[in-house]
Order: structure tokens, then C-alpha cells, then sequence
């Protein structure tokens, strides 16, 4: 769960930037990886390295192609390798991979292009798969523009805050239910030196659009902010925007964690496990670390949703999912595999063999209804769901947007965009420039993006 987590947020880049630059016409696909179209019955199947997708790849001959017959052929990557091969070879329609993994970052625009095999019938005839399981927000985000299926999800997550809660007794303080982003700068001053080296809280503030980004725009869309308005103008130098940005990099620099500008999930993950913060605001996915036996913090965390201002909720979306090629001349069997990839009959089977602690979560309201599940997630199951139910990646804010998105904006160009950036404002966080300058550099890149979709 770290190591995906982790590659995640540092790697959801190369693809967009791919898609943006014209791969369509100009991509390499069929180098490397298991070559042709499987046909018969075999398929090809591209995904990332995390550990519950090596986890899948283990059980899969045992149990799936026992089951169906139908032996899968496994290419396994990096992520930032696994999205640039997916970018190229689904852009070109190749048909070299019949499913991938992808997330709901890439699924708009590519089911715009037309790469993706729609899931709906397949998903209306399996009875068993039981698609009305799936966590609303998670079949939102993975639906097109058009209101077709191009996904099913693996495994999902929102974010959350997590506190300390023996240094908030010690300290005399009570965590609000639903916290909002004044109360929680108010704790973090408070609990800011309530142990020997201890900070506040600990805020992603290294660079890259999948790390200082993705908290920085849940502050921003509660705030009142965004990054484009309905009709694609650029926002990053309104009030909004520079409210939050101000407020996000000041509470960091004031009670965050020490080397802030360099520091990602990770280093949050290791300062709050390691007692150096009082509260972390990331991931839901950080909760089976820091409940996993021989954690120091295990059953000292408190866990509350994302923090608010404007907004009722801010919690993130994200999802790893199964996409099948819309070249594929194995549909039929790619289907198989993906519904048996993400069904219930998966997760009974995952937590068999690895332990409930390895179920890929955060996709089916039945897992949270599981009594195991629910005991060996009982610190964090119901805020975790609670977070992923009131994810709107339509409505994540208080005005239009011109596309969905939380943490991100739903566009090739942002992955480049955000990047860029991140860069201006870990210089903020680091003392290099103002916010304002951060903003004002940010905003000519966020113009000129938006210049191509005005037209």
C-alpha cells in the first residue's frame, strides 16, 4: 500500500503528456512487452507493479484460469513506464494489450478518443459481478463523457485527516467531527511542540502534480477557488485561489514538518508514524500503514474527513481500474478477467491469502459491510467510506467547472500543468518567492492551456 501510494502520486505523469503531445498519430507502440493480440484463449495484460496487483498476478493462474481456462499473460511496470506504454499503445489502437490498469485521471479522455471498450452490457449481463456494488463516486469516475462504463475499479481511496489522539488528550484538545481548515490551523499551532520534535502537522509539499498538488487543490476547491472557470478561464490569481494557496503554505511553513518543500507522501508517512507531527492530512490508503502490526503509532490515530470552509466535503477520488482496448479481439475473455479481477469473489479470495489488511478497498460497499473487513479496519473503515461516498468529481467546489476532477484537472495538458506548477509553489513553501509570484508565474502557464480549449 506505501509503495503504491508512493509511485502513484510521484509517477501520474508521462501518459497525459503523451496523449497531449499527439500519440495518437506519433506513438511506438509495439515495442517490447508480450507482443501481438493474445487471441484465443489468452490475453494480454499491462499493469502497474503495486503490491495488490502482484498479489492479483499470483493468484491468477491458480483460480482464474483454472476456473475459465483462459491463461493470462502478465507485462508488469513501473508506473510512470506502465502509463507511458498504455498511452502508446491504446493511442494507436494496436491492440498489443487487451486490458490495463488505468485510474480515472486517464478514463474521460481516453473514452473520448475512443480507446476504450464500453462496459456497459458486459457489466448488465453479469449478474454475478453485481455492478450496483460499486461505490457511486468510483462508477461516476469512470464513466465518460457520453455516460458509458470504460472501467472497473480495482481499488480506490479519498483522503482524510489523521490526528494523534494521546497528544490531543495530553494537550486538553478534542478533534471537531468535521473540522474545518481554521480549526485545524488553530490545533496545529497548539499541538506544534507537544512532544520533543514534534510539528503541527505534517502537508505534502514536494513538487509534482500528483504530490503538493492533490492536497493543495482540495484546499483550493473549499475554499471557493479553481483552476479554470466553465468557459476555460484561467483562475490561479483569484482571491479564492490565493487564499488558499496562502493559507495552505503558511501552515506548513509555520507548523509543518521540517524540509516541507521536499517532502511527499512518503516523508509524511514516515514523520507521522515516527511521532514528528501531530496530524497529517493525506491519503485514506495511509490508514492500513499506520494500523498494521508493529506500527509505534497503531490505535493512537484518530481519523476525521477531509477538512472544509466552503464546501460540505473535500476529500479527494482516486482509483486504480481495469480498462479493456476497444481493439481488443478478445473482448469476451478481457471481460472475464476484469469482472473477476474486481468482483467480491476477488476480495474474499485476496484476504484468504494475504490477510484482510491486502483486500484492495475503497470500491464496493459490500466490503465495508463485511464483518472481517470491518474488524481489521475498524479505526478507519467508516470515515474512509463516509470520504469516498461524498466525493463529487463533477462538483468538488461552489461554481462550474468545464471539466470533472478533485485533485486534478481532467485534461492531457495537466499532468504537464500541474507539474509546472507544483515547482512555483514548493519554491513558496521553501521561502524561495511569494505565493503571489508563485501565482502570477502560474497563472500565465494556466492561461495558456486554456487558450487551446476556449478555441
Amino acid at each position: 500500500m506505501i509503495n503504491h501510494v508512493i509511485r502513484r502520486e510521484r509517477g501520474i505523469r508521462t501518459a497525459a503528456v503523451a496523449v497531449a503531445a499527439g500519440a495518437l498519430l506519433a506513438g511506438c507502440a509495439g515495442a517490447g512487452g508480450a507482443g501481438g493480440s493474445s487471441g484465443g484463449n489468452a490475453i494480454n495484460v499491462l499493469m502497474v507493479n503495486n503490491p495488490q496487483m502482484l498479489e492479483l498476478q499470483k493468484l491468477t493462474a491458480a483460480n482464474f484460469t483454472k476456473e475459465t481456462g483462459i491463461k493470462v499473460n502478465f507485462t508488469v511496470l513501473p508506473e510512470d513506464d506502465v502509463r507511458d506504454k498504455i498511452s502508446q499503445d491504446f493511442s494507436n489502437q494496436a491492440g498489443q494489450y487487451d486490458v490495463a490498469t488505468i485510474s480515472n485521471y486517464e478514463v474521460p479522455f481516453y473514452a473520448k478518443n475512443g480507446w476504450l471498450l464500453p462496459l456497459d452490457g458486459y457489466a448488465a449481463k453479469d449478474e454475478g459481478f453485481d455492478q450496483a456494488d460499486i461505490l457511486a463516486p468510483m462508477r461516476e469516475s469512470l464513466t465518460g463523457g457520453d455516460g458509458k462504463l470504460y472501467g472497473e475499479p480495482f481499488y480506490g481511496e479519498s483522503s482524510f485527516l489523521m490526528y494523534r489522539k494521546d497528544v490531543f488528550a495530553a494537550k486538553g484538545l478534542t478533534m471537531p467531527a468535521h473540522p474545518t481548515w481554521q480549526q485545524v490551523a488553530e490545533l496545529a499551532a497548539r499541538t506544534d511542540g507537544a512532544q520533543p520534535g514534534m510539528k503541527g502537522i505534517c502537508l505534502r509539499g514536494q513538487p509534482g502534480w500528483g504530490e503538493v498538488i492533490a492536497p493543495l487543490t482540495t484546499v483550493v476547491n473549499t475554499f471557493g477557488g479553481t483552476w479554470f472557470t466553465k468557459d476555460w478561464q484561467a483562475q490561479l490569481t483569484s482571491p479564492a485561489f490565493e487564499s488558499a494557496t496562502d493559507f495552505y503554505v503558511n501552515l506548513v511553513r509555520q507548523h509543518g514538518e521540517s524540509g516541507a518543500a521536499q517532502s511527499g507522501y512518503a516523508e509524511c508517512l514516515n514523520d507521522f508514524t515516527q511521532g514528528k507531527t501531530a496530524m497529517w492530512y493525506d491519503s485514506t490508503a495511509a490508514a492500513g500503514s499506520l494500523e498494521a502490526a508493529g506500527s509505534p503509532v497503531k490505535g493512537k490515530v484518530g481519523y476525521v474527513p477531509a477538512p472544509v470552509e466552503k464546501t460540505n466535503s473535500s476529500g479527494w477520488l482516486y482509483t486504480w481500474a481495469w480498462g479493456i482496448q476497444k481493439a481488443t479481439k478478445s473482448a469476451d475473455d478481457a471481460w472475464k478477467f476484469v469482472s473477476w479481477a474486481s468482483s467480491k469473489q476477488y476480495q474474499q479470495l485476496a484476504a484468504k491469502d494475504a490477510g484482510w489488511a491486502n483486500v484492495p478497498a475503497g470500491t464496493r460497499a459490500s466490503t465495508y459491510a463485511d464483518p472481517s473487513y470491518r474488524a481489521a479496519a475498524s479505526a478507519f473503515a467508516d470515515v474512509t467510506l463516509a470520504s469516498i461516498d461524498s466525493a463529487d468529481p463533477r462538483n468538488p467546489g461552489i461554481q462550474p467547472r468545464p471539466t470533472i476532477g478533485i485533485q486534478f484537472v481532467d485534461i492531457p495538458e495537466f499532468s504537464d500543468l500541474g507539474t509546472k506548477v507544483s515547482q512555483e509553489i514548493s519554491d513558496a513553501i521553501a521561502g524561495r518567492e511569494s505565493v503571489g509570484q508563485a501565482l502570477q508565474h502560474s497563472q500565465a502557464l494556466a492561461a495558456q492551456v486554456a487558450k487551446g480549449y476556449q478555441k
